[in-house]
């Protein structure tokens, strides 16, 4: 399951006291359905902010974004909370797991916000934190997990609904290299096992060779790669 996701001229900028710093200057993109796309820049550069404005949660200034034939513009709030819940899984590099859940029932939650049956959520959560190795811990809270299992909890939590979009915002920065690379592992494998369209924010440019095309974000505007850059 897949979209496209398109992104035309987008425009953000923030204050910085009484200094206007504009992060995204008329930045366009395209990712076609099942593709996986990092994007790679220097801190600060912007990357966050332009996965943020992907996935409907904060807005541009300028331009617009259009996820699988839906301009995100165009929704109220709440219409956007409810793409974002069906259509968009988000990972992020601190986990956000809910330390009063269980592995179980914070894989179970979008399910559960959606309307879906007990049961069915139920089953669906199970059957990811199987897939990660994690069948074991289920019942398990936040803070008696290591790290790596929080973060692959969090990964089965924005697959529960089988999005067809996945953000991940440097999904390892916050892990171990032993820990790190399980975890890409299981990125990597999810998302071509279930056709899921990515966009994957890095600054490790070993995570960013593994996936199929990597752009750069750098003064505010996005461009490939050059074939020397990624080689070295």
């Amino acid at each position: 399951m897949s979209v496209q996701v398109q992104a035309q001229g987008l425009v953000k900028t923030y204050r910085d006291g009484a200094r206007r710093v504009e992060v995204l200057k008329g930045v366009d993109l395209a990712v076609e359905p099942g593709e996986l796309v990092a994007i790679v820049g220097p801190s600060g550069s912007g990357k966050s902010t332009l996965l943020h404005l992907l996935g409907g949660l904060d807005r541009p200034d300028g331009g617009r974004v259009v996820i699988g034939g839906e301009d995100l513009s165009r929704r109220s709030g709440a219409r956007l909370a409810a793409l974002r819940n069906r259509t968009i899984g988000f990972v992020f590099q601190f986990h956000h797991l809910l330390p009063d859940f269980t592995a179980l029932e914070n894989v179970m939650l979008p399910g559960r916000i959606a309307g879906q049956p007990p049961r069915r959520a139920l089953g669906r959560a199970r059957e990811l934190l199987a897939e990660v190795g994690l069948s074991e811990r289920e019942d398990h809270f936040p803070s008696e997990l290591s790290g790596g299992e929080r973060q692959r909890v969090a990964l089965c939590r924005a697959l529960a609904l089988d999005p067809p979009l996945l953000l991940a915002d440097e999904p390892t920065g916050n892990l171990d290299p032993a820990s790190g690379e399980r975890v890409l592992e299981l990125l990597l494998a999810l998302q071509e096992r279930h056709g899921t369209t990515a966009v994957l924010v890095t600054h490790n440019p070993e995570v960013a060779g593994r996936c199929a095309r990597v752009l750069v974000l750098d003064k505010g505007v996005l461009k490939p790669q050059s074939p020397a850059s990624r080689g070295s």
